[in-house]
């Protein structure tokens, strides 16, 4: 009769044991964001000078926006026609790196879409690719989406910015800029002595200087050259598979650890409440001694 009761404790606690083996490599199949499978290291994320690619160019577009009211007259008028800025990242990894680096130009071309920056970093193993691509904004979405199927996507993010007030001061400035020209020039048609033609020619000469600036700054904003930005980082990597004899090595570690780390907490708190019971029997015999 006394084996009985050992023999059940011993079956009680091996049954412990499992439980906790079994619940831990469950656990790693469960969870695969705590552990290392399906994923993908070894990439060189960082490398190259990521500053100067995130504002080496700039894209602009424009819509019609639709007024509820008459439309306004003058140059108001112009403010039915919002000029924006639109923005797309995204950072993706590859253990395909060469395979999806191909099927990224693919989809820049299917998409008549044009790649407008390209920086190449990294050996083999450790590949960087960093793009930017500028997109019609009729296919900025669809184009969007389709870049969310090369490789594994870590970060993605739009930002449309409103341009309509810097576009609109640009062209204020240019006008002003044209009226304070044409004035000069009628004044150096006039005549004077010689220094002041020289400085009106200078003056002028500034004038042109900037409008030429303008011009430049205008362009971007023509509706010929309308695009949206896709900023795209291919970072080159290994993806990790945890076999089964992995899974039950770690499994059983964990086990073996919390299940010892378990046992001396029951030892110590048995042995606790056995010195407790001892200490609470000999004041009671103590009492009782003294009542005698």
């Amino acid at each position: 009769m006394t084996g009985y009761p050992l023999k059940k404790i011993i079956l009680w606690l091996a049954g412990l044991f499992l439980l906790m083996f079994g619940s831990r490599l469950a656990y790693g199949y469960l969870n695969p964001g705590k552990a290392l499978d399906g994923q993908i290291v070894n990439i060189a994320v960082g490398s190259g000078n990521e500053e100067d690619y995130s504002v080496s160019r700039k894209n602009y577009a424009s819509e019609k926006i639709k007024q509820s009211g008459p439309a306004p007259e003058g140059p108001s008028g112009s403010g039915q026609t919002q000029k924006y800025e639109k923005v797309a990242s995204l950072r993706s990894q590859s253990s395909r790196f060469s395979e999806d680096e191909s099927q990224l130009k693919t989809a820049v071309k299917n998409f008549g879409a044009i790649i407008q920056f390209e920086q190449n970093t990294g050996n083999a193993g450790y590949r960087n690719l960093h793009l930017i691509i500028g997109v019609q904004p009729e296919k900025f979405d669809s184009f969007y989406l389709n870049m969310q199927d090369i490789g594994k996507i870590i970060s993605k993010s739009v930002t449309k910015t409103d341009k309509t007030n810097e576009y609109l001061q640009l062209n204020a400035k240019r006008i002003s800029l044209e009226k304070t020209r044409n004035s000069l020039l009628e004044l150096k048609n006039r005549g004077g002595n010689i220094d002041e033609y020289i400085g009106l020619e200078n003056r002028i000469l500034e004038i042109e200087e900037q409008l030429q600036g303008l011009g430049v700054q205008l362009g971007d904003y023509d509706e010929e050259n309308e695009f949206c930005t896709v900023r795209f980082s291919l970072y080159e990597g290994e993806e990790v598979h945890i076999g089964l004899a992995q899974r039950l090595k770690v499994a059983f570690e964990w086990t073996v650890k919390f299940y010892t780390l378990l046992m001396l907490g029951l030892c110590f708190a048995l042995g606790a409440a056995f010195l407790g019971l001892r200490i609470i029997g000999a004041i009671r015999g103590r009492d009782q001694n003294l009542r005698n």
